[in-house]
């Protein structure tokens, strides 16, 4: 099996919904921690630890300043799924056109003739 660890972790982070709403979040623009936790029903420390993995997946980024950590979505990451997942689009399209092809082919041939 081919090994695409940048992509499995993507993968992994974005398969979850809490954090799926956080990098929603992050693509309307940077936000404090306290931003991304104050509208989800879990505690500060199960926030923190679904930003951790999307960190580990490269997909958001942090700095500390003072007491307060401001995360930002890294578009790059984000950008090497998507290209992924349209590589595969376009491949099922071609396909997909190529059967229509065949099907209209078929259809004319086993149409009876008046």
């Amino acid at each position: 099996m081919l090994q695409h660890r940048p992509l499995d972790l993507a993968f992994h982070a974005l398969s979850d919904p809490t954090r799926r709403a956080m990098v929603e979040r992050l693509t309307r623009g940077a936000a404090s921690v306290s931003d991304l936790a104050a509208p989800l029903p879990m505690s500060m420390s199960a926030v923190v630890q679904h930003l951790k993995v999307l960190q580990e997946a490269g997909l958001v980024t942090s700095e500390k300043s003072g007491r307060i950590r401001t995360c930002r979505i890294d578009l790059h990451a984000l950008s090497a799924a998507e290209r992924w997942i349209a590589e595969r689009r376009l491949s099922m399209e071609a396909r997909l056109d190529r059967l229509g092809v065949f099907l209209e082919e078929t259809k004319s041939e086993t149409e009876p003739r008046k």
